[in-house]
C-alpha cells in the first residue's frame, strides 16, 4: 500500500534535489516494513536515493528507453526487498508520486506534455516489475539449486552426519522463500514448507491430505503429466514447467514448478520434491500488458495486432494432425482390405472435410471527418465508442469477431463452412445496425458506412492481400455513393493497383523523360489541305508499355502534377510549332503552323497560368495566334468571371480559345456569348450518325443548327472523331471549318505531318 501521508503542496521544497529526496523518503516509508535488511531506516533511504535518481532521468531522457528501471527493479531485490508487497508498494509510489516530484519541475521547458509523463512512467512501471520478478526468480532458482544440492548431499551423507544434515535441511526447507513440497512415489503430500502452505491458503492439513494426482488444471501443458509419470518411474531426474493449481478457495495459483526425484544410496527413487514459486502477480501483470497492447484503449475492441493474429489464423491452411492421418489411413486400409476379401465390414471411404473458409467486412465511416470538424473530436471519439457497441452486438456468433484498425475503419470477421452467405448478412446486420441516429450533444446523427467484403477458402491469400482487396472493395463501395457494401473483384482490384502504381510512379515519370507528344492533324474540310494540329501527350511507362491520356491524366489531376505536366506539354508543342514555321519558311515544308494544346480544369484554376503561357511564347519567339487551348465545354459549365479572367486575357493576346467537347456539358448555349472563345468543337457523339447509309437525319439538323449558331456568333467550328469520307462530305456541306479524325490520320510523330503537308501542297 501507498502510504496514506500525503505532503503539503505549500510545505513541497523548490529544488529538484530537494523533490527526489522528498519522494525517495516517501518510497522508503512504503517498502521499509516490508524488508529483510539489516540497513538502519536513513541508511536505507541513501540506498533508495540513486535508484530513483535513475528513474528520474529515465522519465526525462529526450530518447525514451525504460531500460534503468529494470535495474531498479533487480537493486531492490538485491537490497533483500522480496516480499512481493515491496513490490506493489513501490510500484504504488512510482504511480502516484513520481511524475508529482519528478515530472513538470525536472521539465522546465515543457517539452513534455502530462499525457506523454504518464506515459512513460507506466512503461517504467512495468519495466520496474520485470526487472524485480527476474531478479526475484534468479534468486529463486539460486535457492532452488542450493536446496537442490542440499538434498543430493543428504543422500550421500554419512550416518554420523545425519542429524546435523537433516538439521541443515529443515532450516533451508522452513526458510525458504519458495515453496516446498515432499511427497512419496504414489503422490501422498508427505511435507510441505510454510512458504507453500501460504501459497495454496494458510491451511496446512488442506495441502497434505491431497494427492498430486489431485492437482490437475485444464490448462496444463499436455506434456506436464507425461513427464511426472516418466520421473516417479525413474525415467528422468527433474522436469521444470509452468503450472496452475487451484486453491481451496477456488481462485487460480499460477506457479513456476520444479519437480525432483530423489533416490536413496543405491539410486532406487524414493521420493518426489517439489519447488514452488509463485508467479501468479506476475502473470496477470502480464495478461494486463498483453490486454493492454492489443485491443483499443478507446472503444475496447481488439486492435489491429490482434486483429490480424486472428486473421492470420483463419487464413492459415487446416493441417491434418498426425492423429487423425493414422485414424483416416486405418480406415482407408480396412475398407481396401475388406474390398479384396469381399466382405461387407469394411465401411465406406470418408468425405474429405470441408475447407476452411472466411469472411471479411472492412467498414470505413461515410463523413466521419465533417462531424470532427464541427462537433469535435470528444464528440466523434463519442459516435465511435457507439458505433463500436453497435458492432460488436452485430457479430456475437462462434467464429465472428470485431476490431478497429484505427481511426473510422473497423472490420468484422467471420470463420466457417459457410461464410459464402453468412459474410453478406453480417454485412446488412452492420448496415442496419448504423442506420438509427445516434444523439450527441443534443442533436441527431445519422451514421452511413462503406463496406468492402472479402470472402473465400483459407490458404489461398496473405493477411495483408485480403486486407488490401478489402480496402479498394471498400472504396469501391465509398465511389458508388457510400451507404453500401460491395464485395471484392479480382478484376477490380487489379485496375486499383496499377491506378496506385501509376499515381505513385507519375511525379518521377516527368523527370525520366517517360512523356512524349503526337501530333494529329486538323484538316480545312473545304480544300482538304492541314491547318494544324492538336498535341496529344503520351506515357511511355517502362512496365505498361504506351499509356494513352485517359490512363494517367486523371491521375495527374488529382496528384497536382497536371500543372507542371501541362507546362511540360505547352513548351514543348509551342517548340515544334515554331520548328515548322522555321520549315514553312525555309519551303521544306507546307503547314501546319497552329498548335492546339488541351487545358485540364486544374490548369484553368492555377494562378500562373497566363504567366507561363506569355514566358514559352516569347522565349521561344512563336507569335500568339499560332497558339490555340482548348478547354472541355464541362470545365467552364457555371464559370464565373474570376475563371474567365485568365482565358480572356489570353484571348486579347491573340491566342485562340476553343470550346472542346462542345454538347456534352448540356450548357446554356446562350452563354457562348460571354465565353471568350473563338472555335467550337463538336463532340464525335453528334456525327456518327453520318457515318451509316442513309445519314441520320436528327444529327444533320443538330449540326446544322449548330455550325449556323456558331457562325452567327463568329465562331469557327471544328469536329473530332471523322473517320470516313462520308461522314467528311456531310460536315463540309453542313458549313464545318476543320475536322481531325482516323479518316485523315491517327496521331503520330511530328515528321508524319510533313507527308501530310507536302501531299496537299502537291
Amino acid at each position: 500500500m501507498v502510504p496514506a501521508e500525503v505532503p503539503d503542496a505549500e510545505a513541497e521544497p523548490d529544488g529538484l534535489e530537494d523533490r527526489l529526496r522528498r519522494f525517495v523518503t516517501i518510497w522508503s516509508r512504503a517498502i521499509f516494513p516490508a524488508t529483510a535488511t539489516s540497513l538502519t531506516r536513513p541508511e536505507f533511504e541513501r540506498h533508495l536515493l540513486p535508484l530513483a535518481r535513475s528513474l528520474r532521468d529515465a522519465l526525462h531522457d529526450r530518447i525514451f528507453d525504460a531500460t534503468p528501471a529494470h535495474g531498479v527493479g533487480a537493486a531492490l531485490v538485491g537490497a533483500h526487498c522480496t516480499d512481493p508487497d515491496a513490490l506493489a508498494r513501490s510500484l504504488g509510489v512510482v504511480d502516484a508520486y513520481l511524475v508529482l516530484y519528478c515530472g513538470e519541475a525536472a521539465d522546465p521547458a515543457g517539452e513534455l506534455a502530462a499525457d506523454e509523463l504518464r506515459s512513460r512512467c507506466a512503461r517504467l512501471q512495468a519495466t520496474f516489475a520485470a526487472g524485480f520478478a527476474q531478479a526475484l526468480r534468479e534468486r529463486t532458482l539460486a535457492e532452488q539449486e542450493a536446496i537442490a544440492r542440499s538434498a543430493l548431499a543428504a543422500r550421500g551423507a554419512a550416518e554420523d552426519a545425519l542429524h546435523a544434515t537433516e538439521a541443515r535441511f529443515r532450516a533451508v526447507f522452513e526458510g525458504a522463500a519458495i515453496g516446498i513440497g515432499i511427497a512419496d512415489l504414489d503422490g501422498r503430500v508427505l511435507e510441505v514448507n510454510d512458504t507453500l502452505t501460504r501459497m495454496f491458503g494458510g491451511l496446512e492439513h488442506h495441502v497434505r491430505s491431497r494427492n498430486v494426482s489431485e492437482w490437475v488444471h485444464p490448462d496444463d501443458a499436455p506434456q506436464v503429466w507425461r513427464m511426472y509419470k516418466e520421473l516417479i518411474r525413474g525415467e528422468r531426474d527433474n522436469f521444470r514447467t509452468e503450472k496452475p493449481f487451484f486453491r481451496n478457495d477456488g481462485t487460480v495459483l499460477w506457479t513456476n514448478l520444479t519437480v525432483s526425484l530423489l533416490r536413496d544410496v543405491d539410486g532406487v527413487p524414493q521420493y518426489q520434491l517439489a519447488l514452488l514459486e509463485d508467479t501468479t502477480e506476475r502473470r496477470l501483470l502480464t495478461l494486463r500488458l498483453r490486454y493492454e497492447a492489443t485491443h483499443d484503449a478507446l472503444t475496447g475492441l481488439p486492435n489491429r495486432t490482434l486483429f490480424f493474429e486472428r486473421l492470420e489464423k483463419a487464413l492459415a491452411p487446416a493441417r491434418e494432425t498426425p492423429k487423425d492421418a493414422a485414424k483416416d489411413e486405418a480406415k482407408s486400409d480396412g475398407a481396401k482390405d475388406g474390398a479384396k476379401s469381399g466382405t461387407k465390414e469394411a465401411g465406406p471411404v470418408p468425405a474429405p472435410r470441408p475447407a476452411a473458409r472466411f469472411g471479411l467486412c472492412y467498414l470505413d465511416l461515410d463523413g466521419f471527418k465533417a462531424i470532427n470538424d464541427s462537433l469535435g473530436h470528444s464528440a466523434g471519439d463519442r459516435m465511435l465508442v457507439e458505433v463500436a457497441d453497435r458492432l460488436q452486438s452485430c457479430a456475437t456468433a462462434p467464429g465472428e469477431m470485431v476490431a478497429r484498425l484505427g481511426g473510422d475503419e473497423f472490420v468484422a470477421l467471420t470463420t466457417g463452412p459457410d461464410t459464402q452467405r453468412e459474410v453478406g448478412e453480417l454485412a446488412a446486420r452492420i448496415l442496419g445496425a448504423l442506420a438509427t441516429p445516434i444523439s450527441l450533444d443534443g442533436r441527431e446523427f445519422t451514421v452511413r458506412g462503406s463496406i468492402g467484403i472479402v470472402e473465400g477458402e483459407a490458404g489461398e491469400s496473405t493477411a495483408a492481400e485480403v486486407l488490401r482487396s478489402a480496402d479498394i472493395t471498400m472504396y469501391r463501395a465509398k465511389s458508388a455513393g457510400g451507404n453500401r457494401f460491395e464485395h471484392a473483384d479480382a478484376e477490380a482490384d487489379a485496375r486499383a493497383i496499377t491506378r496506385h502504381g501509376l499515381t505513385t510512379s507519375l511525379p518521377t515519370a516527368l523527370e525520366r523523360g517517360e512523356f512524349f507528344i503526337e501530333y494529329q492533324p486538323l484538316v480545312h474540310l473545304a480544300d482538304g489541305t492541314v491547318h494544324g494540329a492538336e498535341a496529344l501527350v503520351r506515357w511511355s511507362h517502362p512496365t505498361h508499355g504506351v499509356l494513352s491520356p485517359d490512363r494517367f491524366i486523371p491521375l495527374a489531376e488529382h496528384t497536382g502534377l497536371i500543372v507542371p505536366l501541362g507546362r511540360w506539354v505547352l513548351e514543348q508543342s509551342v517548340l515544334q510549332a515554331r520548328a515548322w514555321q522555321e520549315e514553312l519558311a525555309a519551303g521544306t515544308f507546307a503547314g501546319p503552323v497552329r498548335i492546339n494544346v488541351n487545358l485540364s480544369p486544374a490548369q484553368l484554376h492555377h494562378p500562373g497560368l497566363v504567366a507561363d503561357t506569355v514566358e514559352v511564347l516569347e522565349r521561344i519567339g512563336l507569335p500568339p495566334g499560332s497558339l490555340c487551348l482548348e478547354v472541355t465545354e464541362s470545365a467552364l459549365i457555371g464559370a464565373d468571371e474570376d475563371l474567365l479572367k485568365p482565358l480572356r486575357q489570353l484571348a486579347e493576346m491573340g491566342v485562340d480559345i476553343a470550346l472542346d467537347d462542345f454538347g456534352t456539358g448540356y450548357s446554356n448555349l446562350a452563354n457562348l456569348r460571354r465565353l471568350p472563345v473563338s472555335v467550337l468543337k463538336l463532340d464525335r457523339s453528334f456525327t456518327q450518325g453520318m457515318q451509316q447509309h442513309p445519314a441520320d437525319p436528327v444529327d444533320l439538323k443538330i449540326v446544322e443548327g449548330i455550325v449556323s449558331l456558331a457562325h452567327g456568333l463568329e465562331l469557327g467550328v471544328t469536329v473530332e472523331g471523322v473517320e470516313t469520307g462520308a461522314q467528311a462530305e456531310h460536315l463540309r456541306r453542313l458549313g464545318c471549318d476543320t475536322a481531325q479524325g482516323w479518316y485523315y490520320a491517327r496521331p503520330g510523330p511530328p515528321e508524319m505531318l510533313h507527308t501530310l503537308s507536302m501531299a496537299d501542297a502537291v
